[in-house]
């Protein structure tokens, strides 16, 4: 799907720093920090042009945040965009990645009576295939 098709489908302006920030996370096959986007951005965008876009694009769950641990969040594409089913995430010790793990489902949990879950995240630790292999080789 293209960056233009997804700021259309969610009414929103069609600028280079959005529509760079979503053709940078989605030609990547992870989960990017936010410096990992900036790096990778085509063209020269101030700090607060970045961060509004940044935000606007969290806002409309365009894009959705994978948080690691308290110094570490990733980011991906979300669910309402990839049309994707809820699914858990995979951080790997090693390489410091996050992947998508889509053929894991997250499983729904019987709450307590009073409550109500409005989202569940998985996020898996371990070590990806890729380090596993160097590793044995």
């Amino acid at each position: 799907m293209k960056a233009v098709d997804i700021l259309n489908r969610y009414n929103l302006k069609r600028t280079s720093c959005r529509e760079g920030i979503i053709d940078v996370i989605t030609a990547a096959n992870q989960a990017l920090s936010e410096n990992e986007i900036r790096e990778q951005l085509v063209g020269n965008y101030d700090r607060t042009t970045f961060y509004r876009s940044f935000k606007t694009l969290e806002e409309y769950k365009i894009i959705h945040k994978i948080i690691v641990d308290n110094q570490l969040v990733k980011y991906a594409l979300d669910n309402t965009v990839t049309q994707k089913d809820e699914h858990a995430h995979f951080y790997c010790n090693e390489c410091n990645t996050v992947k998508c793990m889509n053929d894991v489902p997250v499983q729904k949990y019987q709450l307590p009576d009073g409550y109500s879950d409005v989202e569940t995240e998985v996020l898996i630790k371990g070590i990806c295939s890729n380090c596993k292999n160097q590793k044995n080789n």
